[in-house]
């Protein structure tokens, strides 16, 4: 390690997220090595200043720290575990930090065998706050995995985070990941609704979230989207469809739990019409479309 807060960090994943996170830890002065099938991705963090790696193996050899940035379990599995994949390079000096959002169950399950066959130690810290809380290093971060690991992977989460919270073992952070997006989902429909209530009566929408701030209504969401909506404004701020994936693992594990969600079972067939009307790539903005019968489209 340079010093006791940089580190050597491998980075699998450019995506929108992942792209923010490598940024993000290069301007904080960590060294990044970095791998994503996409060429043109890592090309364009090579000119920021990320080593580039030919494999997944390649970029964990030299690295202390893991970050996943990834989109299913089963890509997840297959990284740490496939072909040139992270087991391959890993060993108990290292640590893997998973800030994908994927299934609390079949992460404890990967994380106890990565320990098992490599040593190597597993903290699920899935994230909210999008890419401006990346760049920013304003990320909440919920983690799971064992007290000692938690506080090894603060090296990298005290510059991605301003709120780092174990939550318990591991796939603890994924289940409150889940809840998280629960919260997301339900107050995202809630907006839209409360944007064509006002339209309705009269009311300009934009001008709700001063009125209610501070009282038992207000939320960040509510703050942060109801002028966003209201306007129409469709621009890229996350996607339907990855809201979707995130439900549908939601709906799944509140089913092996027996635990009802009627809710959030509504919200979830409203991003599945959603998807289905070809917006699942877009912003949650274009839940006013289906409010505005799709004239807007």
């Amino acid at each position: 390690m340079q010093d006791d807060s940089r580190a050597n960090v491998a980075v699998i994943g450019a995506g929108i997220m992942g792209t923010a996170i490598v940024t993000r830890l290069i301007e904080t002065g960590h060294t990044v090595s970095v791998f994503d099938l996409d060429a043109e991705k890592v090309a364009a963090l090579a000119a920021k200043g990320a080593k580039t790696a030919s494999s997944v193996a390649d970029a964990v050899s030299a690295a202390e720290f893991c970050v996943l940035s990834l989109n299913h379990a089963n890509i997840v599995r297959a990284v740490v575990f496939g072909e040139k994949g992270v087991a391959a390079a890993a060993n108990a000096g290292k640590l893997l930090i998973d800030m994908s959002s994927i299934d609390p169950a079949e992460t404890a399950d990967m994380a106890k065998r990565l320990r098992a066959e490599t040593g190597m130690a597993w903290v699920d810290c899935p994230l909210s706050g999008g890419v401006p809380g990346a760049l920013s290093g304003k990320l909440t971060i919920m983690a799971g995995g064992s007290p000692e690991d938690f506080e090894r992977a603060r090296v990298v989460m005290r510059h991605l985070a301003a709120n780092y919270t174990l939550m318990g073992a591991s796939g603890a952070g994924q289940t409150t990941k889940l809840i998280n997006q629960l919260f997301c989902a339900v107050l995202f429909q809630s907006v839209a609704e409360a944007v064509k209530l006002a339209e309705a009566g009269g009311v300009d929408p934009a001008a709700i979230p001063a009125a209610l701030a501070g009282g038992r209504a207000d939320s960040r969401i509510m703050q942060e989207f109801m002028e966003k909506f209201a306007a129409r404004d469709f621009s890229p701020t996350g996607r339907i469809d990855n809201m979707l994936k995130d439900l549908d693992s939601l709906q799944a594990f509140a089913l092996k739990t027996k635990t009802p969600l009627p809710m959030t079972g509504a919200v979830v067939e409203i991003h599945r019409l959603l998807c289905a009307a070809g917006l699942g790539p877009k912003d949650s903005a274009e839940m006013m479309r289906l409010l505005d019968g799709f004239q807007a489209g």
